[in-house]
């Protein structure tokens, strides 16, 4: 009898410790798309805690947006609470859960080059037509924001969250000259690029979408992670409490989560990294991920971000007009043309990039030359580079408004870049030139140096929503990166 009695004990306990808890709960939960890869793992925690977690999927950009407005949901799972925090006043109970760093995941027959590259390098690459990739759109996807967030600070070069007046779209562009497609999501892009992968050389991502890429079957090469050494964007999926009644549930659920199993079962599985420091990573994820990047403190440098990106694809002209008179002879000259060959054949944010076409009008007492190169490729860029190399200098005087009033008359949409160390002396005066021109057809910049009249170039450029700018104590190429910027 006394055997019975401990076998019943026994069954009683062994169904104890197995039977789901006896308070069943649903929680409906605005997700990040990518989050659709965490099905098995939702599926234990349900088993183990009675909480079933229905994720309604959304874009992180997209979801913040719905939730600033106001959704009927329990829970918020998105990459990140800080585009939220951007519209909100106050932002809801929310709890880490994983983590995921924004690379470049290159294909390893080009991945050498890329080795322990900067954002500068990327974006030098890609405006040279050496690097294709595809990326999520930023419009509705935290990893596209992601990803013109981490541009854009290390072209800022402040070490320091974003404004406004850092953003600067030209630095951008270069960048997006290698994007070849823009998915709607995170999880979108990763089968984008399995489809289109002989089209491309890399992908912006999520390094657990790269990572999941590469032991999915469907790469005909594998990916090599690349760590941009300037600095990334960390996600770190927080859960959010949106329903305060539903505090209990969301306790059990968060209390799971970072839980050391479930935090293995969420590394292995999805290869997003644990927040526990003390769960021990897998191989693919002991890498350092380098410096951390501020986000953006307003949602102002968000938009500007957002009409940077829309600009992507658009065809990109810039007339620059360049003064040849003997003035210009010796140091002058030669750092105009050292400038010119540094856009051309060097890295970097600002240099001349495929899809821009560049007009060059030199001028001295009358213009002496209009050369148009439009940039397809390393040749045309080798091209643009020793333009001015042999290029004559005349002594008929310096027809700045001349020259501009020339200019205008071939820009197009595009933007005017005027260089002079003189003043006016031949042609048109700045009074007839405003005359002809009474709705200047193209924002016009003024780089001066030497003995140019800063008053007058500043009074036109201004009338054309431009600006000049004085390279008289500093840098020429510096200039023309800041007139270049596009603000």
């Amino acid at each position: 009898m006394r055997d019975v009695l401990a076998a019943l004990l026994l069954l009683t306990i062994v169904a104890g410790c197995t039977s789901a808890p006896s308070e069943q709960v649903t929680l409906t939960v605005l997700a990040s798309s990518e989050l659709a890869d965490l099905a098995p793992v939702l599926a234990d925690l349900r088993r183990d805690t009675g909480v079933e977690l229905k994720l309604d999927y959304r874009g992180t950009v997209r979801a913040s947006e719905e939730l600033a407005a106001g959704v009927d949901h329990d829970l918020a799972w998105l990459a990140t609470n800080r585009y939220l925090a951007l519209k909100a006043a106050d932002l809801p109970l929310s709890t880490s859960t994983m983590l995921s760093p924004l690379v470049l995941g290159v294909k390893r027959s080009g991945a050498a080059a890329l080795r322990g590259a900067s954002w500068a390098d990327v974006a030098g690459r890609a405006a040279a037509g050496e690097l294709r990739f595809g990326m999520a759109d930023p419009r509705v996807s935290g990893s596209g924001m992601a990803a013109l967030i981490g541009v854009a600070t290390a072209a800022a070069g402040t070490g320091a969250a974003l404004r406004r007046e850092d953003v600067t779209c030209d630095k951008l562009q270069g960048f997006l000259t290698g994007r070849v497609f823009g998915a709607s999501g995170a999880a979108e892009v990763a089968d984008e690029y399995a489809q289109r992968q002989d089209e491309v050389d890399a992908v912006v991502a999520y390094e657990s979408t790269v990572l999941s890429l590469n032991a999915s079957g469907r790469l005909r090469e594998q990916l090599e992670v690349v760590y941009p050494r300037d600095g990334i964007v960390l996600s770190d999926y927080p859960l959010m409490l949106l329903q305060p009644d539903k505090r209990d549930a969301y306790d059990r659920v968060v209390q799971w989560l970072r839980a050391p199993s479930a935090q293995r079962a969420i590394m292995e599985r999805t290869s997003r990294r644990p927040v526990d420091p003390q769960v021990e990573r897998t191989e693919a994820l002991r890498e350092p991920i380098g410096t951390a990047l501020y986000f953006p403190g307003t949602q102002e440098v968000v938009d500007t971000l957002l009409a940077a990106y829309d600009r992507a694809g658009r065809p990109s002209r810039v007339v620059f007009v360049l003064d040849h008179s003997t003035s210009m002879a010796g140091a002058r000259i030669a750092a105009l043309r050292e400038a010119f060959a540094t856009l051309s054949r060097a890295g970097g944010f600002d240099r001349f990039r495929v899809g821009e076409v560049v007009v060059l009008v030199r001028f001295a007492g009358t213009v002496m030359e209009e050369r148009t190169v439009a940039i397809t490729g390393s040749a045309d860029l080798e091209a643009l580079a020793g333009a001015l190399t042999t290029a004559e200098l005349a002594d008929d005087g310096t027809a700045i408004w001349s020259a501009l009033d020339h200019a205008y008359q071939v820009v197009g949409d595009g933007t005017v870049v005027l260089m002079t160390d003189g003043e006016n002396n031949a042609g048109m005066s700045a009074d007839q030139f405003l005359a002809a021109w009474p709705t200047p057809p193209a924002r016009t910049y003024a780089i001066t140096f030497g003995e140019a009249d800063p008053v007058e170039l500043d009074r036109v450029a201004r009338a054309t929503g431009g600006r000049v700018v004085d390279a008289t104590t500093g840098s020429l190429l510096e200039a023309v990166r800041e007139i270049r910027g596009c603000r």
